[in-house]
């Protein structure tokens, strides 16, 4: 027998599906106009696609969050790959940040199992399900970002002034900076993941009959 969302986790997945239609209309009116309207247009172009986001997310936003634990798996894993594209571009090919993106997936999945009821044996298992799927996701980014590492002529300098070396940096040691910190990072998403995941099932399933007193604390949207 599913339970009711609390407030926290509406907020969150408000957010979470809420930023899609307004940061990919933003995208989408910036770059689609480019080759289309002057440049002084262009700003402009892009804040009407926000407002079209907007609007998406004021028709159906509500439906979504109260639907979100039903939904597909393959919707969230979508929404995933999204922020996933979004964060690897915003900060320019460098997947350090993207690791982030564990706690949010570990959340969603942790509140959806406690929302149906599943059995700790059960919580288990999908963590890992969700565990192999980001940490897979990031493995392609990682790989993306090395691809573009290698190919650039510039990578060395770039890590010398930015990491302020005094030693010239080699491409053995660009190749072994990128398999260990690409192989940390990988360890460290499916431990996230697996930690958000079950850490938000067991807190949700122990709140599950609060007292009446913090009856405010719950929202049922059906």
């Amino acid at each position: 027998m599913s339970r009711p969302m609390r407030r926290i986790e509406i907020a969150a997945i408000g957010v979470l599906f809420g930023a899609v239609p307004i940061i990919a209309g933003f995208l989408a009116g910036w770059w689609i106009s480019i080759p289309l309207v002057c440049e002084s247009w262009v700003p402009l172009c892009a804040l009407a696609g926000l407002l079209v986001g907007a609007s998406v997310d004021a028709v159906f936003l509500k439906t979504w969050v109260r639907r979100a634990y039903s939904m597909r798996p393959s919707v969230w894993m979508a929404v995933y790959l999204f922020y996933s594209i979004g964060m690897f571009g915003f900060f320019v090919g460098v997947p350090v940040f993207n690791v982030v993106l564990a706690l949010p997936a570990g959340l969603f999945v942790g509140g959806r199992l406690a929302y149906s009821g599943a059995d700790s044996t059960a919580m288990k298992a999908a963590a890992r399900r969700s565990a192999m799927f980001t940490t897979g996701v990031l493995g392609v980014v990682c790989a993306a970002s090395a691809f573009i590492a290698l190919a650039s002529p510039s990578t060395a300098s770039d890590l010398q002034g930015m990491l302020g070396l005094s030693f010239r940096v080699t491409r053995p040691m660009i190749i072994g900076l990128i398999l260990s910190g690409g192989l940390s990072m990988l360890a460290l998403q499916w431990w996230l993941t697996c930690r958000a995941a079950e850490r938000t099932y067991r807190y949700l399933t122990a709140s599950a009959n609060p007292p009446a007193s913090g009856g405010r604390e719950i929202l049922n949207w059906h």
